[in-house]
């Protein structure tokens, strides 16, 4: 068994000169995926769509190997970029000239929630967990779905909410976390609750034990009819 070796343990079998090879290496690679992003017109990560997310995850990772290993060589990388690159422009100029490119490169804009309720068709399109997804409505200062006119994911995963005016609030499924929002498949006492998976209000009665008409799920909320503050 060999004994403790610190340079081996500190840079192996490289001189200590590499380490300043390995500072050019990381400014060449940090200059590219600078001019890349500064040519796709991006101001920060949330503004990526997944497509700019995968090519820069590619980007990172031709860059994170020539950074540190003297075994690969630095044009074969550089032209890595430029290849990705010039797809990147060959893909953005075919999404101008093709709705269907668009949609299939980008995904679509998704309609979640109208007219003071979820969209049931569209619930299951999306991966998110419904913790989460209720997480984001508060955070945009909803309380309950009713107070909610239209709300839209947009193709970039951010959540676009457009309110009623007060007067025109509706009763809504409430999106408070769970300690706040009772749940029912025996409901208590009368009064209008919403179905806790879509929304779809009913008017019910104590003791009553019922699915939804649109869902078909037996979990109810009491409905909430409060304006925003």
């Amino acid at each position: 068994m060999e004994g403790f070796d610190l340079h081996r343990f500190l840079i192996n079998d490289q001189p200590y000169t590499f380490l300043f090879e390995v500072i050019v290496r990381v400014c060449i690679a940090y200059a590219v995926v600078f001019i890349f992003l500064k040519i796709s017109g991006r101001r920060g990560v949330q503004q990526l769509s997944l497509f700019e997310v995968v090519v820069i995850l590619t980007l990172g990772s031709a860059s994170g190997d020539v950074t540190f290993y003297d075994d690969v060589p630095v044009l074969p990388v550089i032209l890595v970029f430029v290849v990705l690159l010039l797809l990147y422009r060959l893909t953005t100029w075919a999404m101008t000239k093709s709705s269907y490119i668009s949609t299939l490169v980008e995904g679509d804009v998704v309609t979640l929630i109208a007219d003071g309720k979820y969209v049931s068709a569209n619930l299951d399109r999306l991966n998110i967990s419904e913790d989460e997804f209720l997480m984001e409505l508060r955070l945009k200062g909803a309380e309950h779905l009713g107070q909610i006119r239209l709300g839209l994911v947009e193709v970039d995963g951010q959540l676009s909410l457009y309110f009623y005016k007060d007067i025109e609030v509706v009763p809504g499924l409430s999106v408070l976390p769970a300690e706040h929002r009772p749940c029912y498949t025996h409901i208590p006492d009368s009064g209008l609750f919403a179905c806790n998976r879509c929304g779809t209000l009913k008017n019910l009665n104590a003791g009553d034990v019922c699915a939804c008409p649109e869902c078909a799920r037996r979990v109810w909320s009491r409905a909430l009819h409060t304006v925003r503050t």
